[in-house]
């Protein structure tokens, strides 16, 4: 066999390892998805698929010629069989012995739990190897039977010209799908309906998706090929180095590129968040309070804030009720839903609202500084308790948590926001560890001051962290299980739609460790679940994660690629509908496909912050807050004004879409 059969076969397999994906590219997942997304989905899928096992494919085959050579030098061959005939039958001897090989390591890996990110490696690299082998087999065999059939029915090649590797690989994975559904009773009493697929538009999609990825590898081969036809010397190797470095310039001209276009869109996402609302130029003194950062009397500037900054200082909840003489932008003027309206009692005190912009100071150390001055400035001491906010990337804090939470308080209460960047969340992972650093800090200096105080007049200090704020804020507690916001002075933590990439999240839900209580965590995904805990079990919490089960945010991480999650394995909560919330558990027919599921979730991560109607539904929170705030930090109010909370957070964040549009 020449050298390009062996390409050729690894082409085949890999279209037949591509087309045994495609069908559960088409699966439902968490939730619903455009035919651009599923366009997605397939293309990188298959497209993955297909890489792969063309490298586990070449793997195979030098392994294959290896043993060709070695079988030749020892005379293992009858004298009469030619070099292609040995060579093929050295190739099916491989793809014979590596099929059960790879599958039953990574069977027997699977049974004893896949744990490290080494382990789920080693699973994956046998996995690949067992199953390229078995298609590569399966395809061999499929080959034989056509030409056999050919020669039966006398059609002169015309049956073995037919392209099978996609066949081939439908067939088997309709004959995967079968078993599986065979094997698991729950399975076939179960439809999925979290999602309708777009399949004949998705397809068309994923093709385009691949015929650009295939186009781009097209060109860049051909110009190394003729890159290396410009070689000088006549022997059959002297343009390896030319073609080599054809490549390696087509990848760092690649780079390059990226990294252009990467800055260049930074700093266009970045501009946009320091821009100004055009009512908001007149704000300051205005729609601000001494109370709040950015207010004329503030130390932190109005220009620093940054456009959320800017945002999260007039939408604070006025004590008193007053008369709005200035409509919003869209010509509506705000109903009265001050304090004592709402609660239908008189303010304990003003709010207090502190935040400081990344560009209020130069260094994390000279933000934390300010911080605390502005503390001292608005006398946030005072106020019986300190709600320490971790933003989202863009520094956007959740209105409806720290409203519920002024409300609840009767105004008793001081937040305290630190900005860390000033993109998107995604965009924005390289910040956690800045973000962590200067949450502790803060964090420290907090503690310092209310240790100082004496007893009787301490706040309580709670957390409070939505999205990539949670997950940086739970960063600081890395390595100490609950043991750590007890050692910072941390009263009490409410956590929305932690990132699945949060280590904390799986230090405190794991295994049992002796610096983790149980009992004082809980995760759950609505109201009703952290009720159905029970008087007891809820009256020994202090730190609670809500985090929606369809929220891709809080699966989505880089181990879906090596190994199965906890939430895709046998013990997962079933699927059940809660009415005005976000539904419970996952359904039965999702199961783990590495590449597959990587990228159907991080599609599923994008489409869930999207902005969306006022309501619980994956990465929305909004409408869970006000129960959880209440429970969370033990804060009290009658059933009338939990009522009225909601109705007053409802109304707020219509007039805050309408100003802000």
């Amino acid at each position: 066999m020449e050298q390009s059969d062996f390409v050729q076969t690894g082409q085949k397999v890999g279209l037949v390892m591509a087309s045994v994906v495609a069908p559960s590219t088409l699966a439902p997942w968490l939730a619903s998805r455009s035919w651009q997304d599923q366009g997605l989905i397939t293309g990188l899928s298959t497209g993955a698929s297909y890489l792969l096992a063309l490298t586990s494919q070449d793997v195979i085959d030098v392994v294959a010629r290896a043993l060709t050579g070695t079988a030749a030098a020892w005379d293992w061959f009858p004298d009469d069989w030619t070099d292609n005939r040995r060579s093929s039958v050295t190739a099916l001897g491989c793809e014979l012995a590596t099929a059960p090989l790879g599958l039953g390591l990574a069977a027997y890996l699977d049974r004893r739990g896949v744990v490290t990110a080494r382990e789920g490696l080693a699973r994956q690299a046998a996995w690949r190897l067992g199953s390229t082998a078995l298609s590569g087999t399966v395809l061999i065999g499929a080959t034989a039977g056509v030409r056999r059939l050919d020669r039966t029915l006398g059609a002169n090649g015309r049956l073995a010209a037919l392209p099978l590797s996609i066949p081939v690989g439908l067939a088997t994975s309709a004959a995967i799908e079968r078993a599986r559904r065979t094997g698991s009773e729950r399975d076939l009493d179960t439809v999925d309906d979290t999602a309708d697929v777009p399949t004949l538009r998705g397809l068309a999609a994923g093709a385009g998706v691949l015929a650009v990825l295939y186009g781009a590898a097209w060109g860049e081969r051909w110009t190394a090929q003729q890159v290396r036809r410009l070689a000088p010397g006549g022997a059959p190797d002297a343009g390896l180095a030319w073609q080599l470095a054809s490549h390696a310039a087509f990848l760092a001209g690649g780079g390059v590129l990226v990294s252009a276009l990467w800055t260049r869109v930074m700093q266009r996402i970045e501009a946009v968040t320091t821009t100004v609302d055009p009512w908001m130029q007149a704000a300051p003194g205005v729609w601000t309070s001494p109370m709040v950062s950015g207010d004329p009397a503030s130390l932190v500037s109005w220009d620093s804030l940054g456009r959320e900054g800017r945002r999260h200082a007039v939408t604070f909840v006025r004590p008193a009720p007053i008369v709005v003489r200035q409509p919003l932008p869209d010509g509506t003027v705000p109903s009265d839903l001050s304090i004592e309206t709402v609660m239908g009692q008189p303010a304990r005190a003003h709010p207090v609202q502190v935040f400081v912009g990344l560009d209020s100071a130069p260094t994390p150390t000279e933000r934390v500084e300010l911080a605390i001055a502005e503390m001292d400035r608005t006398d946030a001491w005072s106020r019986s308790m300190l709600m320490l906010v971790s933003p989202t990337g863009t520094g956007y804090v959740n209105y409806v948590a720290i409203a519920a939470a002024q409300y609840l308080t009767r105004g008793d209460v001081a937040s305290v926001t630190m900005q860390y960047s000033k993109r998107p969340s995604p965009l924005s992972l390289g910040k956690v560890r800045d973000a962590r650093e200067q949450n502790r800090l803060l964090w420290l200096r907090i503690l310092q001051r209310v240790r100082a105080m004496p007893t009787d007049q301490r706040p309580e200090v709670v957390l409070f962290g939505e999205s990539l704020g949670a997950h940086t804020s739970q960063d600081v507690l890395l390595g100490w299980g609950t043991l750590g916001p007890q050692a910072l002075g941390i009263d009490r933590a409410l956590w929305i739609g932690t990132p699945g990439g949060s280590k904390w999240m799986h230090e405190i839900t794991g295994p049992g460790r002796p610096d983790v209580d149980a009992s004082l965590v809980a995760v759950v995904n609505d109201h009703e679940q952290l009720v159905a805990l029970g008087d007891e079990a809820r009256s020994r919490l202090r730190y609670v994660l809500l985090s929606h089960d369809n929220d891709g945010v809080t699966k989505f991480g880089l181990d879906l690629l090596n190994r199965r999650p906890a939430w895709l394995g046998p013990d997962r909560p079933e699927r059940e509908d809660v009415p005005g919330r976000s539904p419970r558990g996952i359904p039965p027919g999702l199961r783990w496909r590495p590449v597959t599921t990587f990228v159907q979730t991080l599609v599923d991560m994008k489409n869930a912050q999207v902005p969306g109607p006022f309501t619980a539904w994956a990465h929305d929170y909004r409408a869970d807050l006000p129960e959880f705030v209440r429970d969370v930090y033990d804060l009290q109010c009658s059933g009338a004004q939990m009522d009225a909370i909601h109705d007053a957070v409802r109304r707020r964040e219509a007039y805050r879409e309408g100003a802000f549009a």
